[in-house]
């Protein structure tokens, strides 16, 4: 059914060739019906507070469809599991075109799990309620956490039966972010010797994403070097926090460095440098302590992909300078998240045997962090008791207090205890999302109440607040949670 259109919308990527994209009307769902709608990011694109109804709802439900906005699934390929793939594409996916937010940025408006398009192969192209509902929790966790990140302005449930490992109700997500433009897509033009597409997909990045890069002396170098900084500042917040993607493939990539396609990711509950979120996932080669090479061997596929623009030797010398860029920025951010502002000799050997000691216990991460804030408040003893070896845990406990001695403020004066743990709360979260709590909000929404994904959405938007009544939501995994498993159709 055609429409008058309520939507401000734009398209740029109309502009590319049909080899770039098909165009796709979406397939809606039988009985669609909010779940819950993103009313303070929808604010931002001067869009309503409340889940819209009426033309705009059925239109954002895929119900209706604009002759003037015509939508599309983008075409790409990518390295999945460090084997290239040029059947990829928006599979389950379409661009229904741009909003421009309150300063005139551009996002991209998608509507994910809107049926079959050309690149779904054997998929149905389809979403269920479950990995709708982790997408969207998922992003606005790391809105909270201040890690870059897509979003959604909503979700909404259906009656259509979809088979995933048991049968399951569809859903959509409404996901925005400022490019669904991904490191898949410059490796499908060069894998297909389409060079000048190519140049011109690389032209329009540095239009839109970095202008400036137009004025400098090797502007495709300069486009490279914003991604991979974009990227390490990605991965480094992705350690510091204790998350796991679970499936970088390099069509998961964003060009942009925001968390991207959320499938079987995980935040960490006891530390684990093998940790493996993904149960598909049998080698571990998308486990938490693989990300930071795995993200260098993707960003040297990109490159490969752009040495038609870019010298060779200039790539590697970007690449070589992608391990020192990544130690120094989550450096950084442990810095910040332990209360040390200056960087003197032994603190690596106490960061080393602060994450050796996590990982022999399987301390839980999230608690030890804001335990460590806590210590003005509370005292050694919460962190201390989060460890078998106490005795280990006090000794390197005491080493980090006479550390922190020696921080100095800007006055020459001492750093207080009061002051460097007030500090601390404001990077070591309270709240995360873990599996567990994600899972309760899901199995309550296959009833039909979707409270609990409002109360987990409050609390994740400010993770690092008290919220006293909500302590409960801090507790450690309960026995039933060993038994969730996390797959790629998460």
């Amino acid at each position: 059914m055609f429409m008058s259109f309520p939507l401000t919308l734009s398209h740029r990527y109309l502009d590319f060739p049909d080899a770039f994209y098909s165009q796709v009307n979406p397939q809606p769902l039988a009985n669609s019906r909010w779940v819950t709608w993103n009313g303070e990011h929808a604010k931002e694109f001067g869009l309503p507070e409340h889940p819209p109804s009426g033309e705009l709802k059925h239109y954002l439900f895929g119900e209706l469809i604009s002759s003037k906005h015509p939508s599309l699934a983008m075409k790409y390929a990518g390295h999945q599991f460090g084997v290239y793939n040029p059947e990829l594409g928006d599979g389950r996916g379409l661009l229904l075109g741009e909003l421009s937010d309150q300063h005139g940025v551009k996002h991209d408006l998608h509507l994910k799990g809107a049926g079959l398009t050309p690149y779904s192969r054997m998929g149905d192209g389809r979403a269920v309620l479950r990995s709708t509902i982790r997408e969207y929790l998922g992003s606005e966790a790391m809105v909270g956490l201040g890690i870059p990140t897509t979003r959604a302005l909503g979700m909404f449930a259906s009656d259509t039966v979809v088979y995933r490992e048991k049968s399951e109700f569809g859903a959509m997500l409404l996901r925005t972010t400022q490019t669904h433009i991904r490191f898949g897509h410059f490796e499908h033009f060069f894998y297909q010797q389409q060079h000048d597409h190519l140049k011109l997909l690389a032209d329009k990045c540095i239009d839109w994403y970095w202008p400036q890069a137009k004025h400098t002396n090797h502007p495709y170098l300069t486009l490279f070097q914003h991604i991979i900084d974009a990227t390490v500042e990605m991965i480094a917040s992705w350690q510091a926090i204790g998350f796991t993607h679970g499936v970088m493939n390099t069509d998961n990539m964003s060009i942009l460095g925001q968390t991207f396609d959320y499938g079987p990711y995980g935040f960490m509950d006891g530390y684990d440098n093998n940790y493996i979120p993904n149960h598909s996932d049998y080698q571990g080669r998308y486990s938490f302590k693989m990300q930071p090479s795995i993200a260098f061997w993707n960003l040297s596929a990109l490159g490969y992909a752009l040495s038609p623009l870019i010298e060779h030797h200039l790539i590697e010398a970007e690449l070589e300078r992608y391990q020192t860029k990544l130690g120094a920025i989550f450096s950084s951010k442990m810095r910040q998240k332990l209360g040390l502002t200056l960087c003197l000799e032994g603190d690596s050997e106490l960061f080393d045997e602060m994450f050796n000691l996590l990982n022999q216990h399987h301390t839980d991460y999230t608690r030890f962090m804001r335990s460590l804030s806590e210590l003005d408040l509370l005292g050694e003893q919460p962190v201390i008791d989060l460890f078998v070896d106490r005795a280990k845990a006090r000794e390197w406990l005491t080493r980090y207090q006479r550390r922190c001695e020696n921080e100095i403020n800007g006055e020459g004066k001492v750093i207080t205890t009061d002051t460097r743990c007030h500090a601390m709360r404001q990077v070591n979260p309270k709240y995360i999302l873990r599996n567990y709590l994600a899972q309760i909000a899901i199995d309550k929404a296959e009833q039909g109440d979707y409270s609990e994904i409002d109360t987990l959405i409050m609390l994740l938007k400010k993770p690092f607040d008290e919220h006293p009544d909500y302590n409960d939501y801090t507790d450690l995994p309960p026995p039933w949670a060993q038994d969730i498993e996390i797959s790629c159709s998460s």
